[in-house]
């Protein structure tokens, strides 16, 4: 990283904890006893995480399908001989899957990462992942899931962050606030995630050119029986994209074999607490068309501002009506 990068990035880091205690603009107001959810292991959160870990099996969670695959992994873009390899592996406390049942009861996944947070309960994932209006029932979130594991347990999902532009634009004009702050509930034992898994600095304004970045997602793919997510590690740098129908800078980086499915993977960064989280796999074409190259939409103050919304339990925005989802 850069030093003027560097330097920026701490900046934003520093002024996290100021900004906590000030309030941005996301939805309209509601009632103050109806901003923020309780904490605790309370009847109600304990049932609920133990519906989760009954319903999602092994089987189940094999089964499911990607929650968006718009990369094309029938045809892909020749791999140039340079572009690092990705390999399976077991993966990350910090990193997980999202299940889900859609509307036609299809079990459904997409990638998340555990982020530090007041409450230890937040974690970041790709807003197309989770901006469609269909069911979402029996909404999960299983850290470092792997072969059909749950080695850290199961938690349910209390409130969903996106920025009300993305919901208004869509996936294409809107692909620049691809990102997504997912409040969980407790585990059946009370414990929240963090507590538990640990967590990743979020880092708004990281700059676009790194040496070298760790990319994580998990695949989806009929013939993965058991699977596991991959890991990878290259450099980033800024794509400005040239479709006019999905306008933006973003983060772009080149690792093989991140075929549909590895939505919402964290782009990760090296910082003296570990990994900071500087991206998640979505932005340009919710990912990009090939499976070797992958893009982020860029973190700004409007990440921040979400996942602040999210530390204070505000109202999240939602979709409108008359506005044409796309």
């Amino acid at each position: 990283m850069s030093r003027p990068n560097a330097v920026r990035g701490r900046l934003a880091l520093l002024l996290t904890p100021l900004l906590l205690g000030l309030s941005f603009p996301l939805a309209p107001a509601a009632p103050a006893h109806a901003a923020h959810i309780a904490h605790g292991p309370g009847h109600g959160s304990r049932r609920t995480a133990e519906a989760a870990d009954t319903y999602w099996t092994p089987q189940r969670m094999r089964a499911a399908r990607p929650a968006a695959a718009r990369k094309d992994t029938e045809t892909p873009r020749p791999t140039p001989a340079d572009t690092p390899p990705s390999h399976p592996f077991d993966g990350l406390p910090q990193v997980g899957t999202f299940f889900w049942t859609d509307g036609s009861n299809t079990g459904r996944f997409c990638g998340g990462t555990v982020v530090r947070s007041p409450h230890r309960d937040l974690v970041v994932s790709a807003a197309h992942c989770l901006r469609s209006p269909d069911p979402k029932r029996h909404l999960s979130f299983v850290p470092q899931y792997h072969d059909g594991l749950k080695p850290h347990g199961i938690y349910p999902i209390e409130r969903i962050y996106l920025d009300q532009r993305y919901y208004d634009l869509g996936t294409d004009a809107g692909a620049r606030w691809d990102y997504a702050v997912v409040r969980l509930g407790a585990r059946e034992d009370g414990a929240e995630v963090e507590e538990v898994t640990g967590g990743f600095d979020l880092l708004p304004y990281p700059g676009y050119a790194h040496r070298t970045v760790r990319l994580i997602g998990y695949p989806g793919n009929k013939d993965t029986t058991h699977p596991k997510p991959l890991d990878c590690t290259s450099s980033t740098h800024r794509y400005t994209s040239t479709d006019p129908a999905a306008p933006g800078h973003f983060l772009e980086i080149a690792c093989a074999g991140y075929i549909g499915g590895t939505s919402g993977g964290p782009f990760l960064v090296r910082n003296v607490t570990g990994y900071a989280l500087i991206g998640v796999i979505g932005g340009y074409h919710t990912g990009g068309d090939f499976p070797d190259v992958s893009y982020s939409s860029y973190f700004t103050l409007d990440t921040l501002a979400l996942y602040l919304h999210a530390v204070h339990g505000d109202p999240p925005a939602t979709a409108r009506q008359n506005v044409a989802s796309h």
